[in-house]
């Protein structure tokens, strides 16, 4: 048995792939929210941050032993100087707390 009429004259394909489209619109639930990124625990973004600046370090230590002659007294080498310097072992040999009565 057929459906019967919505109007005087049967709809076209187009009109019923529009009213199809519209109607699972409307049962479709909204979309959910994107799920948020769960950040790493802290002593792991510790770690990685302490091996970025060894990294960084290690970059500015190529770049001071790459300095022309010409710029070996300049502020440019004494700030390079300075970073390379800068003793990250502290940093690296840091016991962090585990939290929640884990320590």
């Amino acid at each position: 048995m057929s459906r019967p009429r919505l109007g005087a004259a049967p709809m076209s394909s187009a009109e019923r792939q529009a009213r199809r489209r519209a109607r699972l619109r409307q049962q479709r639930p909204a979309s959910p929210a994107a799920p948020t990124r769960r950040l790493a625990p802290r002593p792991a973004r510790w770690a990685a941050a302490v091996a970025t600046l060894a990294r960084l370090q290690e970059e500015y230590r190529d770049w001071l032993d790459n300095v022309p002659p010409n710029l070996e007294s300049s502020a440019l080498a004494d700030k390079l100087q300075t970073i390379v310097d800068l003793d990250l072992e502290e940093l690296q040999a840091v016991d962090l707390p585990r939290g929640y009565g884990r320590d």
